[in-house]
């Protein structure tokens, strides 16, 4: 499952518009059902407006009804394995158990596993609503 999620974030590099950075991004997530969803990093000249790739992928995975996922993959020619940025971390939290499976990994084919609540310890979530 590994090495089949991270190939397809690879390729999903290639689905990523980053005229303003160069810096595309692929993210791979699979359902529990096995099916791969692909999405890279959608720039935009109002910088704001930008949706990072584990975003899109969680989006279009959710938006198509898959709400149950099985590992999530992210890749970029990078030094160090990619990481998701905050706001990404936050929406893997909310979407993803925290147990799952997320791999990192970089332009030299390297490869870091970590999960979901490592990424972000103490997220904030639907139950901190609740003590307002």
């Amino acid at each position: 499952m590994k090495e089949k999620l991270i190939e397809a974030a690879k390729k999903a590099r290639h689905l990523a518009y980053a005229p303003y950075s160069n810096f595309p991004v692929g993210a791979a997530l699979m359902g529990e059902n096995g099916k791969i969803y692909m999405g890279g990093n959608i720039e935009n000249a109002a910088f704001s407006l930008c949706n990072c790739a584990e975003r899109t992928v969680l989006f279009k995975a959710y938006s198509e009804g898959e709400k149950r996922y099985a590992a999530l993959a992210v890749a970029a020619k990078t030094d160090q394995p990619v990481s998701p940025c905050g706001a990404c971390r936050q929406v893997m939290a909310e979407l993803c158990e925290p147990d799952m499976p997320v791999f990192l990994t970089n332009g030299k084919g390297e490869a870091y596993e970590t999960t979901v609540s490592k990424l972000l310890p103490y997220a904030f979530s639907r139950k901190d609503l609740n003590n307002g």
